[in-house]
């Protein structure tokens, strides 16, 4: 099996939708990490303070051929369509240790996929 990590970056008001709208399409699971960060656009300043906008950054390790519907899915529950709501991305994924608890759950979705 072949394994790719999704980035989900998204404000923290999203986490919740983009998280419920993977689980039903499938992914198992998902590690959440608050963060801080910027954009574009200028930090907004309160008495000359920088304030940093909050973000959360999901992960979901997915097998490799969920990733088109995955991402899909991240995008639209995110409202990537809109300015400032977040950005997903894929990477690869060279070795795992751990996931023997969840190769059932991977193996029904391939065969979900493909029949």
């Amino acid at each position: 099996m072949q394994f790719k990590l999704i980035f989900a970056l998204v404000k923290p008001s999203i986490s919740d939708n983009v998280i419920d709208a993977m689980k039903e399409a499938g992914a198992t699971g998902a590690t959440i990490i608050p963060a801080r960060g910027t954009g574009v656009h200028e930090a907004k300043s309160f008495f000359g303070l920088s304030i940093e906008d909050h973000t959360e950054i999901i992960l979901f390790l997915v097998e490799e051929h969920v990733v088109e519907k995955f991402m899909k899915v991240i995008s639209k529950a995110g409202k990537f369509d809109k300015p400032g709501t977040g950005i997903a991305f894929v990477m690869p994924i060279e070795h795992i240790a751990g996931l023997e608890s969840q190769m059932n759950k991977f193996k029904d979705q391939a065969r979900d996929e493909y029949f």
